[in-house]
């Protein structure tokens, strides 16, 4: 009994030390003063890194406006990271924590798991290079691997890729080893007409022609006029005739089965005959002596 009671005259002796309340008042200070100004230090240079890439886009060397996008987001996220990092060092060196042992001991830590993790450290590694080197953005259409679909997210470790028909692939960038882009040039619609052989040839160009002359006035995705190639090849049942037309970056599906229904139609005004399997039949009749004839 008589220890605790001294034991509460000492915490009661301690919370009316006044120098001790002075001292976590101004440790409260100092810690609100750190944020404020980290918070202060993070906008002023976000403005900094987004008027230099404002200024780098009158420069004689210009970057594509999907590499200025990813590298300013990447230098805006890179910049908070270190901020926020010394600004917590400063908090705890205020808390009386030792810096210096924390640190040593992280390091040993660090280098411990890095022995355990080097497939993430090639997931950041490879993460930094795609970003740095603008393989692909956010909104491009990539295929790699057995996987294919539209970047929803691109980070450090890994990348989403979203499928046509709606499933959300997460990919470790590591993994990523080839890949192809398919939104940074023009695209190209391929599309084979076929003629029957009893059709004219010569006619059904013609059609043809005047129709793709008119195409690109209905549709601003067709960057040139389509271009009508000519016979493709010699089937069982039709001559194929190929129509090619190049368009803005992942619109060769969309003007490809556009061309397809124009073709068509033309084609059926102009009385242009498509072919379409024929089943021909023998009929074998017996004659009077037994023998068969076709």
């Amino acid at each position: 009994m008589e220890w605790t009671n001294r034991v509460l005259i000492q915490m009661k002796d301690s919370l009316l030390n006044e120098d001790l309340w002075v001292s976590i008042g101004e440790g409260l200070l100092k810690i609100i003063l750190i944020i404020f100004v980290a918070g202060v230090i993070i906008k002023i240079g976000k403005n900094l890194v987004q008027n230099f890439v404002k200024l780098r886009e009158k420069g004689p060397i210009r970057i594509s406006e999907r590499r200025e996008n990813t590298l300013l987001k990447l230098l805006q996220n890179v910049l908070t990271y270190v901020v926020y990092f010394v600004a917590f060092i400063m908090i705890l060196e205020i808390v009386h924590i030792d810096v210096r042992a924390l640190l040593a001991g992280a390091g040993i830590v660090g280098l411990a798991v890095g022995f355990g993790a080097q497939n993430l450290v090639r997931d950041i590694i490879t993460g930094f290079f795609i970003i740095f080197e603008d393989q692909f953005s956010v909104g491009d259409y990539i295929r790699t691997g057995t996987f294919e679909g539209y970047v929803e997210e691109i980070g450090l470790r890994t990348t989403k890729i979203k499928s046509w028909t709606g499933e959300l692939h997460i990919l470790p960038n590591g993994s990523i080893v080839e890949l192809t882009n398919f939104s940074i040039h023009n695209s190209v619609a391929v599309v084979d007409v076929s003629i029957a052989y009893e059709g004219k040839i010569e006619e059904a160009e013609r059609v043809i022609q005047e129709l793709l002359a008119e195409m690109p006035a209905r549709y601003v995705e067709m960057t040139e006029p389509p271009e009508l190639l000519g016979i493709q090849t010699l089937g069982n049942s039709e001559v194929v005739l190929r129509i090619t037309c190049e368009t803005v970056p992942m619109k060769h599906w969309y003007i490809g089965r556009s061309i397809r229904k124009e073709v068509k139609n033309r084609l059926d005004e102009a009385g242009i005959e498509i072919p379409f399997p024929r089943l021909v039949l023998y009929n074998r009749e017996p004659k009077q002596d037994g023998h068969a004839s076709n």
